[in-house]
């Protein structure tokens, strides 16, 4: 499996892709698909920069993107693949062959390979396996049986590890010597004679240190290994953590099996904030070039279940219907307490998601942590609780409507800030993604207790009988 070779894509490349995918630009390629002027077409896609082929394909309509890509077949390779919108990827690769798809799969490193394949049918998917070369079937078959989202799925296997008893000298020579090496690595892995990592080695020390110097004496020992079976997320937050460029993964024993890039590492980032924020939102994928039917199925069960839970916070109303005809405005009011008790919820619900996501908030700060959000509940609450409370005193002229209406501030905001935290935290701790749920049931402890607190403080201070 050969290594990909990146284009060098300086600032005014990337301003021109910018002005090549305009939309003049996009309707003119595909006006000269459409034409049947295939050669035409292609000289003036060839130019562009894999991840802009692959920006062209995706802003290519549903009905189009076939026949462009029969037009450019050619530039679609594993590198436009691997920059490439998991679905319309997944929908140009069923058109391919198994063997065409085998191809494109040989010319990228390991992981970018198995991002392609691990999606496919399994019968396509051993169809593909089976067009490909032995090593190079062996080393996708060993990464597919990792979990999903896992440093496995994640790594690949194309790096230099080489024996501690070394000179600096042999390193180098084994790297002009040797061709079939990897084309981008920023360190070189020290390993003793079981294959587990002992060290590292940044290209900088090896270029200059003399050559006489063994690799012990050079090489750094303190290095962070990644576990094969680690969630990528954690992965991702190790890199943050620790600022690495690349790190060794290791199997159970310990050997060393492969390694990731902090190339990699981007994408994840990116993935996993735009995947918590969207799931917060029970958006589903939140992909726009997702099928209609697979973004109805992932949101409508959400919006059933904010059904659900907003027929809790109306059956509260109902108890206190009487009290709602006697006094109007009360109805005018109610909606106020509800509406800000839930910002101040989601406020506090997307910090602690946040928090949970990136480790800053375990066991060991939990308590501080809600003692925290305390606070900044009784001082949101009190300063809403005076601007409202007057506001309505004075619109109402009625100075028991307003006290009753800024305690009900007070009581919901704080009912938020504590069902911010709570309600993520218990999901986390069940085992469960609390970015999937947890608005849902804040939304519901917020609406409810907004209207129980107002009404029910209105009626205890005889606003309305």
């Amino acid at each position: 499996m050969t290594d990909e070779t990146d284009t060098v894509h300086t600032p005014e490349s990337a301003h021109e892709g910018h002005e090549h995918l305009s939309p003049d630009f996009v309707r003119a390629v595909l006006e000269l698909v459409e034409a049947g002027e295939i050669e035409a077409a292609r000289e003036k896609v060839e130019p562009l920069h894999p991840a802009d082929i692959a920006d062209l394909v995706e802003l290519t309509p549903g009905d189009q993107r076939q026949a462009l890509a029969a037009a450019i077949a050619g530039l679609i390779d594993g590198d436009v693949l691997s920059e490439m919108n998991d679905w319309v990827r997944d929908e140009l690769i069923e058109a391919l062959d198994p063997h065409e798809v085998a191809d494109i799969a040989a010319e990228l490193d390991t992981d970018d390979a198995v991002a392609i394949i691990e999606d496919m049918e399994e019968e396509d998917q051993r169809a593909v396996l089976r067009a490909l070369d032995p090593d190079d079937r062996a080393a996708i078959e060993e990464a597919l049986s990792y979990p999903e989202e896992s440093a496995g799925r994640l790594m690949q296997r194309e790096l230099i590890a080489v024996p501690e008893h070394w000179t600096v000298g042999d390193v180098l020579d084994f790297l002009r010597k040797t061709e079939d090496l990897a084309t981008d690595f920023w360190e070189i892995f020290v390993v003793d004679p079981g294959h587990k990592p002992v060290g590292t080695c940044a290209l900088s020390w090896i270029l200059r240190t003399p050559r006489a110097v063994s690799m012990s004496d050079v090489m750094k020992r303190e290095q962070t290994l990644i576990p094969v079976e680690m969630d990528q997320e954690e992965v991702a937050l190790k890199f943050q953590k620790y600022a690495l460029i690349s790190a060794a993964v290791v199997d159970d024993s310990g050997r060393l099996v492969g390694m990731i890039t902090v190339d990699d590492i981007v994408h994840i980032i990116s993935e996993e904030a735009g995947e918590d924020a969207l799931l917060l939102s029970g958006a589903g994928d939140g992909d726009i070039n997702e099928p209609v039917r697979d973004s109805y199925l992932a949101r409508v069960r959400w919006l059933i279940a904010n059904l659900f839970t907003a027929l809790v916070a109306s059956s509260i109303i109902a108890l206190f219907g009487g009290a709602i005809e006697q006094m109007v405005a009360l109805a005018v009011l109610m909606p106020i307490v509800a509406s800000v008790g839930g910002n101040a919820g989601t406020q506090t619900m997307a910090i602690v998601v946040r928090a949970l996501a990136t480790n800053q908030l375990t066991q060991s700060n939990t308590v501080r942590t809600i003692r925290r959000e305390i606070l900044v509940a009784l001082l949101n609450g009190g300063t809403i609780a005076v601007l409202l409370g007057i506001g309505a005193a004075v619109v109402f002229a009625n100075a028991a409507l307003g006290g009753v209406i800024a305690a009900a501030i007070v009581i919901n905001i704080l009912v938020a800030g504590l069902a911010g935290v709570l309600v993520p935290v218990t999901l986390d701790r069940m085992g469960q993604d609390p970015a999937v749920a947890s608005s849902v049931f804040v939304t519901m402890v917020t609406d409810s207790m907004g209207f129980l607190a107002f009404l029910g403080l209105a009626v205890a201070a005889g606003l309305a009988g």
